[in-house]
């Protein structure tokens, strides 16, 4: 969402560029004020989905305030729970082809060859972030930051065991958003 404002050069989108361009956060005001830009898109007229945002009490009071001018709420709030060790193995041992965007990991889903990718024998890279000392600090500031948006939200918060196969976690969605 924000590239695509930053892209179409939006007001709120040059706003954002700016922040992004000085190395600063982009503030909630305009993340918030995004989301209410592009809620009012005839592809949101049914609902939307929001991935990754609030990540702060502060900023799930900015949304609650926002949707409430418009008469709309927050209906469900989807908790992936994940053991931290998990999701260590999960971001440590992904590789990716940079020209394609194919991912792999080393584990779950290993090139043909160690270090190339399957398609083009080009060498594979991690992202810079993809590290565990990047993800122990990820992780602190979820559980800091992040972790109390669900008591705020608790009367709508739908816990999602994710360290599971693929399909079961599909069927668990598909049993939260119907409830």
């Amino acid at each position: 969402m924000l590239r695509a404002a930053v892209a179409a050069k939006t007001p709120l989108g040059m706003e954002a560029k700016q922040a992004m361009d000085s190395g600063g956060l982009v503030s909630d005001d305009i993340v918030v004020g995004l989301i209410q830009e592009n809620i009012k898109k005839p592809e949101c007229r049914t609902g939307f989905i929001l991935d990754g945002f609030p990540r702060t009490v502060k900023q799930a009071e900015k949304l609650d305030e926002m949707l409430s001018h418009s008469g709309n709420k927050v209906d469900k709030v989807l908790d992936f729970a994940v053991p931290d060790a998990t999701l260590v193995e999960r971001i440590t041992g992904r590789w990716i082809h940079a020209g394609s965007g194919r991912s792999y990991h080393e584990k779950f889903a290993p090139p043909k060859v160690p270090g190339k990718d399957d398609v083009t024998g080009e060498p594979l890279m991690q992202r810079k972030d993809d590290n565990a000392e990047t993800l122990k600090k990820r992780l602190e500031a979820y559980h800091r930051d992040t972790v109390p948006v669900l008591q705020h939200y608790k009367d709508k918060v739908a816990h999602i065991i994710a360290d599971k196969s693929a399909d079961e976690v599909a069927s668990q969605i598909q049993q939260a958003v119907q409830q």
